[in-house]
């Protein structure tokens, strides 16, 4: 994966994937289990009296995922920033369940990176999706957010 970078509008690259460590390959997977804590819960969202792994904490896992799969490959000055999810979250897991979150790398479009993603408690399949993260020159990022801070 060796690509120029892309221009926004007035000329500035927005990232630097040709200087990644390593190809990042279509397939390319990582799995990570968590157990769930009463501190995760939809009851710590705010959810009265749901106990079980929250969707904005199952969102959080899955973009933990990626960024695991993908950043060995990053080099120093590179990020990745999520951008899109769709998640079905269909199945709820209680606390002291242990969760396994698989996330595969589908595609690979300039800096945009695809994930499926699958969740599975110790029972059964819990969540499935997409997820999407771009690759982007920290710098650059970093600049553009104290512009905007300003």
């Amino acid at each position: 994966m060796n690509l120029k970078p892309a221009r926004e509008p007035g000329g500035g690259a927005l990232y630097c994937v040709g200087a990644m460590r390593a190809k990042l390959d279509i397939g390319r997977t990582f799995s990570r289990q968590t157990r769930v804590e009463e501190w995760m819960t939809a009851e710590k969202a705010g959810n009265k009296g749901v106990d079980v792994l929250s969707t904005p904490q199952l969102v959080q896992l899955i973009e933990e995922a990626a960024m695991a799969c993908v950043g060995p490959l990053l080099d120093e000055e590179q990020i990745t920033l999520g951008t899109h999810i769709d998640l079905e979250h269909h199945k709820p897991v209680p606390v002291g369940f242990i969760v396994r979150t698989e996330v595969e790398v589908v595609l690979i479009d300039g800096p945009r990176i695809s994930f499926a993603v699958q969740v599975f408690d110790e029972q059964e399949a819990v969540a499935e999706g997409t997820h999407e993260r771009y690759i982007m020159d920290r710098a650059k990022f970093l600049a553009k957010l104290e512009d905007k801070l300003a």
